[in-house]
């Protein structure tokens, strides 16, 4: 019994201890599933986290540092965390490592240059690690802010652009709160009333306006809020109302001004804005036409005043004849309506009578109708008046279109001069070097064919085709046997080669004509980039008739027989052009080109 019992202790002993033991493995088990679950989360984090030694050596850095920086962790492990940044803020960095070494937790941004050199914005929060008030070390966050900092000096720079368009615009705007006082007035105050912005701020309702004005105000004022107590009142709503305001010399402006309601998101109005200009020349000139009528009759222009139905109030003589009528009491009373057709109304209604309410004033031209019903094209002038009505101004310009007919007519037929002049060059060009005036030809052809794909004017369209028929005139300048030469030019031949463009322009310069003919042939071997000869332009310095020869000209000499070699063919000169788009060539003429082989089965005639 007594053996059994001590077997039956040994027993209770040892599962003890192997539960002692269990617990310990669980113990460690859990810890370390608690480690691997801290470690999944810093190796995963989009931030990175790093530690460093006391002299700023990176002892530890997150993966996530590739994504952001795109280098590996083991490439930045054992090196300066101050060289990360960019060399511009280096000394930023040192100085803010000064301070973290004495124990200061202190947020930085600074720029970082990527693997790729690209620059980034970063933001480090750092926290010391401390013993015995000693610097050991730190650890750390580095968050990735260049799209905060793009998105922050986009909108400084939108602030600072419609500052300055509110700064410096010719109205006056000021904001008011609801009662009655300046919360904001635009510098443009100081042209229009004599003060500063900050003076005029300082002034209360009843020192800006005359008494009247100030009681005009207050009516309006009082119409809007018994509208608002009402809930009637249009969110949208602007009044515009006249106004004498004193200048600080003590004389007067009249001013008009746009008032609306600034509202809360509850449409709760909460201030007052008012865009003002001064009107008061436009209103002196009003009075002085109406006190000069006299000398009104005796304009040669057609000066008519209308009321607000657009019914004539006032005709002087120039006017009514003008129209074919007798006198002026034929149509005094009657509308301006009568003097247009049905078409020229409705053009009349559709966009001049919107633009006259939106601003006041147009000018432009119209097609009359005279009382026997004929038509006769007119100039005409149409400025609102204070409180409705028309000031209208008319000129019969028959005979100035009669002169532009004739001048079209001489321009066309410098056109055909012209043309004939081109003609007398290529003949001359094909005497003297067969191939390039075929090579001409050809790719005045095509050239007309991209800028009619493009959808270029028609005008702008012969233009091209006359300068491609000639862009090579200059080599009238170049000795045969060069031009004409089967083995490859030396550099000095090249260079006279070169010179063509130049000789070109020389030629053309001083030929009257309706096309830039010089300026295209001069700027033919012009490159996009800037590679070209003989000016080095790029970009918009060339003109797009001179991009369009460009592309024309490559595809034709790549696809044609030269002296020196065979031809390489069309698809080669295709894939020429477009692998160079956007870099030697013009975009849209590229594309325009491709189309027309690729899609439209363009060919070069007589190619070879």
């Amino acid at each position: 019994m007594g053996d059994l019992m001590k077997d039956d202790n040994k027993t209770k002993k040892q599962l003890v201890d192997e539960l002692t033991e269990l617990r310990l493995q669980n113990a460690a088990l859990k810890e370390s599933e608690s480690a691997e679950k801290y470690r999944s989360l810093v190796e995963n984090i989009r931030d990175v986290i790093y530690e460093l030694d006391s002299q700023g050596v990176v002892l530890y850095i997150s993966p996530a540092v590739r994504d952001m920086l795109g280098f590996d962790s083991a490439e930045i492990v054992g090196k300066s965390f101050i060289d990360l940044a960019y060399k511009d803020d280096h000394n930023l960095m040192t100085e803010w490592f000064s301070e973290l070494s004495k124990g200061t937790e202190k947020p930085s941004d600074c720029r970082v240059s990527n693997k790729s050199g690209e620059i980034k914005w970063t933001r480090t929060n750092t926290r010391p690690i401390m013993e015995d008030g000693l610097f050991k070390g730190a650890r750390g966050i580095l968050i990735d802010v260049t799209a905060q900092r793009r998105a922050e000096e986009t909108l400084r720079k939108s602030e600072e652009k419609y500052r300055w368009v509110l700064d410096n615009m010719a109205d006056v705007i000021t904001v008011m709160d609801m009662n009655l006082r300046f919360t904001y007035v635009s510098p443009s105050i100081i042209r229009m009333r004599g003060y500063t912005a900050e003076e005029a701020l300082a002034q209360t309702f009843e020192q800006v306006m005359t008494p009247e004005s100030l009681k005009i105000s207050a009516e309006v004022f009082e119409e809007e809020m018994t509208l608002e107590a009402g809930g009637t009142a249009d969110p949208d709503r602007i009044r515009i109302v006249e106004v004498e305001q004193y200048r600080k010399d003590g004389s007067i402006v009249l001013m008009e001004n746009h008032l609306s309601f600034l509202r809360d998101e509850a449409k709760k109005p909460v201030g007052i804005i008012s865009v003002s200009h001064d009107i008061t020349q436009r209103r002196r000139s009003e009075n002085h036409i109406r006190r000069q009528t006299d000398a009104i009759e005796a304009a040669i222009d057609g000066i008519a005043l209308l009321n607000e139905d657009g019914e004539y109030v006032y005709l002087n003589q120039a006017h009514v004849r003008i129209y074919g009528y007798e006198n002026a009491e034929e149509l005094v009373g009657k509308s301006w309506r009568i003097l247009y057709d049905a078409d020229e109304l409705q053009r009349l209604d559709e966009e001049v009578i919107p633009k006259i309410h939106q601003e006041g004033y147009w000018q432009g031209e119209a097609l009359g109708m005279k009382k026997d019903g004929s038509k006769f094209p007119q100039g005409l002038s149409l400025t609102a008046l204070h409180g409705g009505g028309l000031i209208c101004v008319v000129r019969d310009i028959t005979e100035r279109k009669q002169a532009e007919v004739e001048r079209q007519r001489i321009l066309d037929s410098l056109r055909k001069a012209v043309g004939t002049t081109i003609q007398v060059m290529v003949s001359a060009v094909e005497a003297r070097d067969p191939y390039t005036a075929g090579h001409q030809i050809r790719v005045a052809n095509l050239a007309r064919a991209i800028a009619t794909e493009m959808g270029l004017p028609q005008d702008k369209i012969e233009g091209i085709r006359m300068a491609g028929s000639i862009h090579d005139i200059g080599k009238l300048s170049i000795p045969a046997e060069i031009l004409s030469k089967p083995t490859k030019l030396t550099n000095l031949e090249f260079s006279l080669i070169k010179e063509h463009s130049l000789k070109g322009h020389e030629m053309l310069k001083d030929v009257e004509s309706p096309w830039p003919l010089a300026q295209i042939v001069y700027q033919h071997h012009e490159r996009m980039d800037g590679s070209g000869y003989p000016g080095n332009l790029k970009g918009d310095e060339i003109i797009m008739e001179a991009r369009i020869l460009a592309v024309a000209d490559v595809v034709e000499a790549m696809a044609s027989y030269r002296p020196y070699r065979p031809a390489i063919g069309v698809e080669a000169a295709l894939n020429e052009i477009e692998k160079n788009k956007g870099t030697l060539y013009d975009t849209d003429a590229v594309d325009a080109c491709l189309r027309l082989f690729q899609e439209k089965g363009f060919q070069l005639e007589g190619a070879r």
